[in-house]
């Protein structure tokens, strides 16, 4: 393959599949097609500068030549292991080599040595003899490392593509004490059918881990998506636990559904947080925090230097939740934002979703930092210009298409409706409950 980089002349190969290199032109993309790359990895975010190509384009220009394109963007302060994961795939099942590139290959090796450690193939002791080797500074991934494995707080994503879900295990190193937030039930609305793909998935990482769960947290009751909370305690035993304002969530759509059978103290769940309760995760200290504004449910775990935030706030570039489903508050949803944002800046944000801006990989990662400066509803925003955005964009998205199915489960803890004398569960849906919708020509 030394041939092969001609069109870029500083490409460096790293293993058997990948090679690194400087941003190439897109004039490039056709020898590299012909020269055996099967695939493009860019770590590079769009408009780092102006003479870069744009993702989109580089999408096309690989896709012309028949490799695949993967466009995870990342800074050497924004590293995240989701990151890492997805560098790592998007190599792996490739059917041939890879060019991965940034502005000068350096993030892009960094990806692949993070990647080499965390997997235990690679001694972080012997990063700067590799370095020395590739000749790439990997400095990046020294320091990164360094910060990982000096955490109290290990965190654990799974995404669900199908409803752009993040579920997490927080788990205590010290103790094997974990917890599970938000996770999913997988719902196909095509066929009513039911399954615990993800559910399970978290499982086996649990028993892989050797961790006990001590706690099964729904951040609120979910428009997008089932909560697996229900079938995840009848698995470990685990308590469940959501905040205590759920119980307005129950009247309100107690009232929706027309269901006055349905229990409104919530019951359904072992445990209501307060706003400011405190409670431990083996030795990890964790509060709550009231978030409402997406809901009036809506809660933020902080868990030591992590806060979990689902839907209140989504990845910088994606901005913040929306405010319209009922109970939404886009005046509460400031309020609550200003008080994740008062957390110290070092702290992690965990976001709920990922909608993958620019066909980018999946992240869920970032810092208050971060979130204050390059969060696209919030940095440079006062809560008036906010308010009249969020409301203004809120009336162009359609309701998520699992809100009326997914709410009547969520309200009682993740308990889908007993079966009838057919054996057969049926969900109810209200018709124009929550409003008119624009219809198509």
């Amino acid at each position: 393959m030394t041939d092969a980089v001609t069109p870029v002349a500083s490409a460096t190969q790293i293993s058997d599949k990948l090679f690194i290199a400087p941003q190439p032109e897109l004039g490039a993309f056709p020898d590299l097609a012909a020269a055996g790359f099967k695939g493009v990895i860019s770590n590079r975010p769009g408009g780092e500068h102006p003479d870069q190509p744009s993702p989109a384009a580089e999408q096309q220009a690989a896709e012309a030549g028949g490799m695949a394109f993967h466009f995870i963007p990342v800074t050497a302060t924004t590293i995240t292991e989701a990151d890492v994961r997805s560098f790592q795939k998007a190599v792996s099942e490739s059917t041939g080599p890879v060019f991965a590139h940034c502005r000068s290959g350096i993030r892009s090796a960094n990806l692949h040595a993070i990647g080499e450690v965390l997997d235990g193939r690679l001694a972080r002791e012997n990063l700067p003899a590799l370095g020395g080797q590739w000749g790439v500074d990997l400095s990046v991934a020294a320091q990164w490392l360094a910060r990982e494995a000096e955490r109290r707080t290990r965190v654990k994503g799974f995404f669900d593509p199908r409803t752009f879900s993040v579920q997490y295990v927080v788990s205590d190193p010290a103790t094997g004490q974990c917890a599970i937030i938000d996770p999913v039930l997988d719902f196909d609305e095509k066929s009513g059918s039911v399954a615990t793909v993800n559910a399970d998935a978290i499982l086996r990482y649990v028993a892989e881990e050797k961790l006990t769960v001590q706690w099964i947290l729904d951040t609120h009751p979910h428009a997008d998506h089932f909560s697996a909370a229900h079938y995840l305690h009848e698995k470990t035993g685990a308590p469940t636990a959501i905040g205590a304002h759920v119980v307005d969530v129950q009247l309100l759509w107690q009232s929706i559904y027309n269901w006055p059978e349905l229990k409104t103290d919530g019951s359904q769940w072992d445990h209501l947080f307060e706003n400011g309760e405190r409670f431990t995760i083996g030795s990890l200290d964790a509060r709550v925090l009231f978030s409402p504004g997406h809901t009036l449910a809506s809660i933020t775990y902080v868990i030591g230097d992590a806060a979990f935030v689902h839907d209140t706030i989504f990845m910088p570039d994606s901005g913040t939740a929306r405010a319209d489903f009922p109970g939404g508050n886009a005046e509460q949803l400031w309020d609550s934002l200003q008080a994740i944002l008062a957390l110290p800046e070092e702290t992690r944000i965990f976001t709920g979703h990922d909608y993958q801006p620019d066909g980018r990989a999946p992240r869920w990662e970032s810092t208050v930092a971060e979130q204050k400066t390059r969060n696209a509803h919030l940095a440079g925003v006062g809560k008036s210009k906010f308010v009249a955005l969020r409301k203004a964009r809120d009336e162009s998205l359609p309701m998520p298409k699992l809100i009326l199915s997914a709410l009547q489960v969520n309200i009682r803890g993740g308990r889908l409706p007993e079966p009838e004398s057919n054996g057969h569960r049926y969900l109810k849906i209200p018709m124009g409950a929550l409003g008119e919708v624009e219809w198509g020509q």
